[in-house]
């Protein structure tokens, strides 16, 4: 989030912030650095509609950041997924190839692995993306409660504690 001040100096288009968004915080948080508004993508997967097995969801609901581990460092194409027996694997054939680490060694533990994990809920088949955002996944609501939910959020934070600051502002005028 720490760059979004700097793309909107530079944007002329509305952008949207994006990684670690979950809620109303995280909603008026990006508006307030210029963002248009905001994209969440693991939290989505733990809402009712989202068209993945319900143990993928019950694992967002049951993570914390501290859940999650970066990947394919050593290839230059780093992900962060969620902490699994699997991902202990392919990071346990990181540590040992180190510098000679090839996509073949870990290919297995990364390549189709999705249909595995988000359709049939075979938590352990393999690598996924995921958030730390996870941190601040404790439900699953539908969409429409979701949003509903970060609107109001949204509103309450900017009535309540950053109008004050306003409010504040004024009543300090008046007594000097």
């Amino acid at each position: 989030m720490i760059l979004l001040p700097r793309a909107a100096e530079e944007l002329k288009i509305p952008f949207v912030a994006s990684g670690g968004m979950a809620d109303g915080r995280s909603l008026v948080a990006a508006l307030s650095l210029g963002a248009a508004g905001m994209n969440m993508g693991t939290r989505f997967i733990a809402t009712k509609e989202a068209p993945v097995h319900q143990n993928v969801k019950n694992a967002l609901v049951a993570a914390t950041e501290l859940d999650t581990r970066l990947i394919m460092r050593g290839l230059r194409n780093t992900e962060r997924v969620l902490k699994n027996a699997n991902v202990d694997r392919l990071l346990e054939i990181e540590r040992e190839k180190g510098d000679k680490l090839k996509i073949g060694d870990i290919h297995e533990q990364v390549a189709g692995v999705y249909p595995r994990i988000m359709l049939d809920g075979q938590m352990d088949a393999g690598a996924w993306s995921c958030g730390m955002v996870a941190g601040l996944i404790h439900d699953i609501p539908t969409c429409r409660e979701l949003v509903d939910r970060i609107m109001a959020e949204a509103e309450a934070i900017i009535r309540n504690r950053l109008m004050g600051f306003l409010e504040g502002k004024e009543t300090a005028k008046k007594v000097a």
